[in-house]
């Protein structure tokens, strides 16, 4: 059964069903891990176990290696016992071979983990005469199974084993070969070469076989490619695309094509740009994390010293950084990022910072992506830093570059890695509009620009867009120090915005304004102290004259009230004195009691 990975599987409604109505669960077919990282994925578990799978495709595009490594995965990572029949190499250059890809098939073979049976045989000394069939080889290849109680086996390659046979018996011996690997329990895979217009050279192998995996390496404009489809899976789903994969110095590694579901986690954890007013202006608290940011400019706008910093951020927090650098050496990032205050050798040395440096025209875009792929899994970055993206233009169309860019990024996110690509634009390009189309992947995108003002071009800055969070809509005029990068608040005025230059000019000219304003404060504060002093000094005077003459006035006031009293004292004296009637004794008065200015009795004399 062959659907797309991106396909329901079945139907769960139906599921369901058959549940309720008591039938039994379908089972799954058994698989066999292959332990080729990539490989399961796309197979969804491995190969058919107890059954037979076909590698086909041409000369040089891998079917021995994956067919060896196949049986060194089974033997070391799941204790599975291989044996390797080859027609055309001989154990010694088979081991010569794998070797370099760190498999020791000598102690293997001490061990009775594998088994290698080189059979010799040639064309010529093949011919058909009467009944023919392949007892001879299934009584080999039996023995060899049971010596090392075998659980997998590759036959490399068929063609040999069947040259110059008529399709006739060669249709019955390859179905007697399956039927018996089948009877054996064993999980085989058969090599065979890629014909004309057909998988196979007699167009046969790929009927039989339970499963088909076709490998292919082409090349195109002069960058070399290897890719890899499973043509054919019985009774199982799984990926029906081509998938770029990689032969290195740990083996193949496949590929597989970025998930179309798009369920992967989003953090609300936020890390630092490295930049502290960056930060401010991406709601203070900076990237998501997970998220992937573009960082985009003209030459020389301070795209890698952005990069540089966020770098050297992660690895200060201690994690784990990668960078990969299409354009300069690593010692070269070192030397100029040193210049602007960043240190980036001691986080290489200390292994929290990883480069991996390479011109984009070495690989095709697929091996590109292979390579990053492997680097994620050996050195397991928190963030990853590709400076500059658009230099993958030299080796694939727009389209191919934002398909690969899209896997890639599906794949960081899945991981929970944070991404920053730089990219470069031309000064045509407009704000809205990065080289490569890849705007719609980002997270956050900040744009670095040139700002041309009376004759000086100085660099802005401002964040176009930041998904999920507030950010400032504010141009930062962008600096590059001994200190590292600084954002300063530009000048706007009626000519726009300044910057530079005209920005100092237009500071000194405020600074100037200010001092002056100062002044003019601090003189009207004097003015007003001298005018309170002198009010307060008169009002001081006055105060004094008017207790003079408060005193003057009461001491009057005492004098006339004294006469007042004097009179009246005189009149009541006169009147006893004429009282002459009654004979009686005039009584002498108590001598009155004036008042003095100040308040006090005064006797009168």
């Amino acid at each position: 059964m062959v659907t797309s990975i991106n396909q329901p599987r079945s139907n769960s409604n139906s599921k369901i069903a058959a549940r309720r109505n008591g039938q039994p669960k379908p089972q799954a077919l058994a698989k066999t891990p292959t332990g080729i990282k990539g490989l399961d994925e796309i197979t969804e578990g491995g190969l058919p176990r107890g059954r037979s799978t076909l590698i086909t495709g041409g000369a040089g595009c891998g079917k021995t290696l994956l067919g060896m490594e196949f049986l060194v995965r089974g033997a070391r990572d799941y204790g599975e016992p291989g044996v390797f029949m080859a027609f055309e190499e001989n154990a010694e250059e088979l081991a010569e071979n794998v070797r370099s890809l760190g498999f020791d098939l000598s102690e293997m073979i001490q061990r009775k983990q594998l088994l290698i049976d080189a059979v010799h045989i040639q064309r010529s000394e093949i011919e058909e005469t009467g009944e023919y069939d392949l007892e001879g080889l299934f009584i080999r290849l039996n023995h060899a199974i049971d010596s090392i109680g075998a659980k997998r086996i590759v036959i490399d390659t068929i063609e040999v084993l069947f040259a110059s046979l008529s399709a006739s018996i060669l249709r019955t011996e390859l179905r007697r070969l399956f039927q018996w690997l089948k009877s054996k329990g064993v999980t085989a895979i058969v090599t065979a070469e890629r014909g004309e217009g057909t998988l196979t050279r007699h167009g046969l192998e790929e009927y039989i076989s339970d499963c088909v995996i076709l490998l292919d390496h082409r090349m195109h404009d002069q960058v070399l490619t290897r890719r890899l489809r499973v043509v054919k899976y019985r009774g199982s789903s799984h990926g029906t695309n081509e998938y770029p994969f990689l032969i290195d110095a740990h083996g193949i590694a496949v590929l597989p094509i970025t998930s179309l579901s798009l369920n992967h986690p989003a953090s609300a954890d936020r890390i630092s740009t490295g930049v502290t007013r960056l930060d401010s202006m991406l709601g203070g608290k900076g990237y998501y994390r997970g998220s992937s940011v573009l960082v985009s400019g003209t030459a020389g706008a301070g795209k890698s010293s952005l990069a540089a910093h966020f770098v050297d951020a992660a690895c200060a927090r201690g994690e784990r950084a990668l960078y990969l650098a299409l354009e300069e050496s690593p010692s070269q990032i070192v030397r100029n990022m040193r210049s602007i205050g960043v240190d980036l050798e001691r986080w290489s040395k200390n292994g929290r910072l990883s480069f991996h440096a390479a011109r984009p025209t070495v690989y095709g875009l697929e091996l590109h992506l292979a390579i990053i792929h492997r680097l994620v899994d050996e050195t397991k970055p928190k963030v990853l830093v590709v400076d500059p993206v658009t230099n993958l233009n030299a080796v694939g169309t727009d389209v191919e570059v934002k398909s690969t860019l899209t896997r890639l990024i599906d794949l960081l996110k899945t991981r929970g890695i944070t991404a920053l690509f730089t990219s470069l634009t031309g000064d045509y390009a407009h704000a809205g509009h990065s080289e490569i189309g890849i705007s719609s992947l980002m997270d956050t995108w900040i744009l670095l620009r040139n700002l041309e003002h009376n004759g000086e071009r100085n660099r802005g800055l401002y964040v176009l867009k930041a998904r999920g969070m507030t950010h400032s809509n504010q141009i930062r005029e962008f600096i590059l120090t001994d200190h590292g990068v600084d954002l300063i608040n530009v000048y706007t005025g009626p000519g726009g915005v300044l910057t530079g230059t005209a920005r100092v000019v237009q500071e000194a000219r405020e600074n100037a304004e200010a001092l002056r304003r100062q002044a003019e404060i601090a003189r009207r504060r004097r003015d007003l102290a001298h005018k309170r002093a002198a009010l307060e000094a008169r009002s001081r005077a006055e105060r004094e004259q008017f207790a003079a003459y408060e005193e003057d006035v009461l001491k009057e006031i005492a004098e006339l009230r004294m006469q007042d009293e004097t009179v009246a004292q005189g009149r009541l004296d006169a009147a006893q004195l004429r009282d002459a009637n009654g004979g009686a004794k005039i009584k002498r008065r108590r001598p009155l009691r004036a008042r003095g200015g100040n308040g006090e009795d005064r006797k009168e004399p």
